[in-house]
C-alpha cells in the first residue's frame, strides 16, 4: 500500500493547478434565444423578398414561419395558462399579431412576434447569468476523491464519500469535501471560498473547505460532513431557491396583471365596436383595435422587476455575497440601520489566548487550567472555544474525553472533564455577587482583551484571556454603511463592554451594546424597529441567529458562522469580505431605481401611444415598435447590473463610500 502522505506531485503539476474556467451558459443554449435568432433571420428573409415585390409564395412561407418559431411557445404557454382560468399578456400578444395578419398586415404582427420573442430571450439571459454565478461554484468541486481504507486507496466519486471517511489529498488537487486535516502539512489555496489571496497553512487539527486547492504537502483528511452539506452545496441550494423567487414589486404587478388584462380586452372591444357603431369600416375598426391592445399591453411593466433584481443577485454572487432570494435583494435597498457583531464579523473571528491566570487556592497550574479547559471546549463551535483549544495544542498538551457537553449561547459550556465538572463561559453571567476573580477578570478586561471564567465543580478556578484583530476592511465597510445608512453601525455583541468600547473606538462606532444575551440582541433590534428604522443585522454565530430572523434583514458571515446563523440569515458573505455588504446594499439600490425607471419607461410608452391611437391614427408598425421597443428597452436596463463595473461602482475602498 502507498504512503497515505506519499510527496510525490501529481503528474504535471508543479504548486497550484489553476482554477477551473467558469462554465458561461452559450446564448444559444437557450431555447428562447434560439427562437428568437430563428424568428429574426426567417423575418429578415422574407423581408428581403417582401420590399421589392417579390410574388406571395416566396415570403408568405417565411412570414408564416415567423410566426411560427417566435409565437408558439408564449402562445402554448399562454393557452395552457387560459385552461387554468388566467389571461396571459403572452397571449393576448401572439393573438395581436395574427390579428394584424388576418386584415393583412402580415409585415406588422411578424414584426411584433420578432420583437417580443427578443424580449423574451433577454429575461431568459439575465435569468441564466444567475445560474451561470451558481454553477461556477459546482466547478470547484472535483468529481473524485482518493479514499483510505484497510484495503488500500480507492478512488470514489465525492457524492460517496460518507462522515468519517479519510481521504488522501496530494499536492496539486482539490479537496473533494469539506473535513479535518489529520496528517501531514501543507498550503491550501481557498481564494475561492474565503477570498484570501494568499496560502494558508495547513496541519493537523486544520478545517479544509470542498473545491479548495492543496499546495506542495500531502494532506490526510477526515471528513467531517456530508458532501451534500458542505459550504459550496449549501452555497448552491441557497441560490438555486433564491433565483425561484419573486420580490414583492414583482408580485404585485402580477396581482394586476390580470386584472388588467382583462380590462384591456374590453377596451380593445370597445374600441372595435364603437367606431363599428358610427360607421368606420371593418378593417379599418379592427386595425386600430389590434393597434390598441398591442400598444396597451403591460409587457415593459411585468418585465420592469425580474431582470435588475436577478442581475443585481447574479452579481453579488460572483462576488461573493449569496442573497437567498429577489424578496432579500429588493429589501436590502431599504435598510437605514446597520447593527454588527463583533466576533467572527468585524473581527477575524480566530481569536488566540493571550492570559492563562490560575486563581490563587484554586490548587491548578497554568497547563492544568488550559487542558481541563480545552477538554471542555473541544465540541464547542465558538471561536474562543478554538481558540483555547489551539492554544492547549501549542502547548502539546494531552487532552481528556469530555463527557456530557452542554452548550447556552451567550453564557458558556459545561462538560465533565476527569470527573470534575468544568464549566467555561461569560464572568458577567457565571459569577454572581463579589468574589475574588473579578478582580483578575478587570484586569484582563482592561487591558482590551475578553475574559473568559474557567470554572471547576461550580468553584472558579481561574480566568484566561483572549484577543482578537479587527478585519483589514472593517474600517472601510463601516464608514460606507455609515455613508448609505446615514447613520454609524451599532455594535451588538455578547463580548465585555471595554473590548467592544476598544473596537468600536477603532471604527469610529458610538452606540455599544456589550454582553448581551440572545434574546438582548433581539430585543436590540426591535427597539431599533420601534424607532421606525429598518435594521440590517450582521453576524456569524449561533447567538446571533435570533437577532438575524428577527431583523428586516440578516447577512451572515459564511466562512466562519454557525449552520444556525446561515439558515436564519437572508443572505450569506461567502468568503466574509466586509466590504462586500455595503456594495451588496449599494447594488440592491441601484436595483431599486432601476425599476422604478423601468416602471416610468413602461407607463409612459403606454400612455403615449394609447392616446396617438385613441385620439389620432397610430400606425400598427409604429405601434409594434413603440411598444416592443420599450420591451426591450426596459430588459436592456435591468441587464446594466450584471457588469463588473456596477460591482466597481458600489463597492467601497479606502476612502469614503461612493454615491448609489
Amino acid at each position: 500500500m502507498p504512503s497515505a502522505l506519499d510527496q510525490r506531485p501529481a503528474p504535471g503539476l508543479t504548486g497550484f493547478s489553476p482554477p477551473p474556467p467558469a462554465r458561461r451558459t452559450r446564448l444559444l443554449s437557450l431555447p428562447e434565444a434560439r427562437w428568437a435568432l430563428a424568428a429574426l433571420v426567417l423575418f429578415l428573409a422574407a423581408l428581403t423578398l417582401y420590399l421589392p415585390g417579390a410574388p406571395l409564395w416566396l415570403w408568405g412561407p417565411l412570414f408564416a414561419a415567423v410566426y411560427v418559431t417566435g409565437g408558439w411557445e408564449p402562445g402554448w404557454q399562454g393557452l395552457k395558462a387560459l385552461r387554468d382560468g388566467t389571461l396571459d399578456v403572452d397571449l393576448l400578444m401572439v393573438v395581436a399579431a395574427l390579428g394584424a395578419a388576418a386584415i393583412g398586415q402580415i409585415l406588422d404582427g411578424a414584426l411584433l412576434i420578432v420583437i417580443f420573442a427578443t424580449s423574451g430571450a433577454l429575461e431568459a439571459v439575465a435569468t441564466a447569468r444567475t445560474a451561470d454565478s451558481v454553477r461556477g461554484l459546482l466547478d470547484l468541486a472535483p468529481a473524485t476523491a482518493t479514499r483510505l481504507t484497510d484495503r488500500g486507496e480507492e478512488t470514489v466519486p465525492v457524492e460517496r464519500l460518507d462522515v468519517g471517511d479519510l481521504v488522501l489529498v496530494r499536492p496539486g488537487e482539490r479537496i473533494g469535501a469539506d473535513g479535518q486535516v489529520v496528517a501531514g502539512s501543507s498550503e491550501v489555496d481557498q481564494a475561492t471560498i474565503t477570498g484570501e489571496p494568499l496560502p494558508v497553512a495547513k496541519q493537523p487539527g486544520d478545517e479544509v473547505f470542498a473545491g479548495t486547492v492543496n499546495g506542495t504537502g500531502a494532506l490526510r483528511v477526515r471528513v467531517d460532513s456530508d458532501p451534500a452539506d458542505s459550504v459550496i452545496a449549501r452555497i448552491v441550494q441557497m441560490a438555486e431557491e433564491a433565483a425561484a423567487t419573486k420580490a414583492p414589486t414583482q408580485l404585485f404587478i402580477e396581482r394586476i396583471e390580470q386584472r388588467y388584462s382583462l380590462a384591456m380586452v374590453a377596451a380593445t372591444a370597445l374600441v372595435f365596436a364603437v367606431p363599428m357603431l358610427l360607421g368606420s369600416p371593418l378593417q379599418a375598426a379592427l386595425l386600430r383595435a389590434m393597434t390598441f391592445m398591442i400598444v396597451a399591453s403591460p409587457c415593459a411593466v411585468v418585465l420592469a422587476t425580474m431582470p435588475p433584481l436577478l442581475s443585481a443577485m447574479a452579481n453579488a454572487g460572483r462576488h461573493g455575497v449569496l442573497v437567498k432570494s429577489a424578496v432579500v435583494m429588493e429589501r436590502l435597498g431599504r435598510i437605514d440601520t446597520v447593527a454588527l457583531d463583533k466576533t467572527g464579523t468585524l473581527t477575524e473571528g480566530t481569536p488566540f489566548v493571550t492570559d492563562v491566570r490560575p486563581l490563587t487556592g484554586s490548587g491548578l497550574g497554568q497547563d492544568e487550567l488550559l487542558r481541563l479547559a480545552a477538554a471542555a471546549e473541544h465540541a464547542g463551535e465558538h471561536p474562543l472555544a478554538r481558540a483555547v483549544v489551539d492554544a492547549a495544542r501549542t502547548r502539546r498538551l494531552a487532552l481528556p474525553t469530555a463527557t456530557e457537553f452542554s452548550s447556552t449561547p451567550g453564557t458558556g459550556v459545561t462538560a465533565t472533564v476527569d470527573g470534575r465538572t468544568v464549566t467555561v463561559g461569560s464572568p458577567a453571567r457565571l459569577l454572581s455577587g463579589r468574589h475574588a476573580a473579578l478582580a483578575v477578570v478587570e484586569q484582563v478586561e482592561e487591558a482590551g482583551r475578553t475574559a473568559v471564567l474557567v470554572m471547576i465543580d461550580g468553584e472558579p478556578a481561574g480566568v484566561l484571556g483572549a484577543a482578537d484583530r479587527p478585519r483589514d476592511a472593517a474600517g472601510p465597510a463601516t464608514r460606507a454603511l455609515t455613508d448609505l445608512t446615514g447613520r454609524a453601525p451599532v455594535l451588538v455583541t455578547g463580548d465585555n463592554p471595554r473590548a467592544a468600547r476598544r473596537l468600536a473606538d477603532g471604527l469610529g462606532i458610538s452606540d455599544v451594546r456589550a454582553g448581551l444575551l440572545p434574546q438582548d440582541k433581539v430585543a436590540v433590534v426591535r427597539e431599533l424597529e420601534q424607532d421606525g428604522r429598518r435594521v440590517l443585522v450582521v453576524g456569524d454565530g449561533v447567538n446571533d441567529a435570533p437577532a438575524l430572523a428577527a431583523a428586516h434583514t440578516g447577512i451572515a458571515m459564511g466562512r466562519v458562522g454557525a449552520d444556525l446563523a446561515l439558515d436564519a440569515a437572508d443572505a450569506v458573505v461567502v468568503r466574509d469580505d466586509l466590504t462586500a455588504i455595503p456594495a451588496t446594499v449599494g447594488l440592491s439600490r441601484r436595483a431599486r431605481r432601476l425599476v422604478v425607471q423601468n416602471l416610468v419607461i413602461a407607463g409612459t410608452f403606454i400612455a403615449a401611444l394609447v392616446l396617438w391611437d385613441l385620439a389620432g391614427t397610430l400606425p400598427l408598425p409604429l405601434g409594434v415598435a413603440g411598444h416592443e421597443g420599450s420591451t426591450v428597452i426596459v430588459g436592456l436596463n435591468g441587464l446594466r447590473l450584471l457588469t463588473e463595473a456596477a460591482w466597481r461602482r458600489v463597492r467601497p475602498d479606502d476612502g469614503p463610500a461612493r454615491p448609489v
